[in-house]
């Protein structure tokens, strides 16, 4: 917990038990998580834990640069810890997502059209690996 703490302390954030438990269970969990989502599997060991408290916090967290979001196939908001280049692929039958290592880094710190990209996101639909040999057996 003193890894969590100083990264809130280091970008000015509180560091509260809640704020502390949510980027633990980021930093712990590459599931590319809902707001629910970490509701539903914070909760139960945080009675006091409410989903006002969790989306708050996960704003904060992205407005500081600790974590990022994205919008899934259904436009809800996904919350990453993994800053590392990488691309999201999105399975339509599974609805799992999955890193794939990042092919487009010559973006970063570029100009487009007279615009400078300081960071980009590339999300991908499609069929999994799992759910294609699924398919085949």
């Amino acid at each position: 917990m003193d890894k969590i703490k100083d990264i809130l302390v280091n970008k000015g954030i509180s560091p509260s038990y809640h704020r502390m438990k949510i980027l633990e269970y980021l930093v712990k969990n590459n599931n590319h998580p809902t707001a629910d989502s970490i509701y539903r599997v914070l909760a139960p060991q945080i009675p006091t834990l409410s989903k006002t408290t969790i989306y708050n916090t996960l704003k904060t967290f992205v407005s500081k640069g600790i974590i990022s979001s994205f919008a899934g196939l259904n436009q809800e908001l996904h919350y990453d810890y993994k800053f590392e280049p990488h691309v999201h692929f999105f399975c339509r039958k599974c609805q799992r997502i999955f890193d794939l290592a990042e092919p487009f880094d010559c973006f970063k710190d570029k100009s487009i059209e007279g615009h400078l990209v300081l960071s980009h996101q590339i999300n991908l639909e499609g069929i999994c690996h799992n759910c294609l040999q699924d398919e085949g057996e």
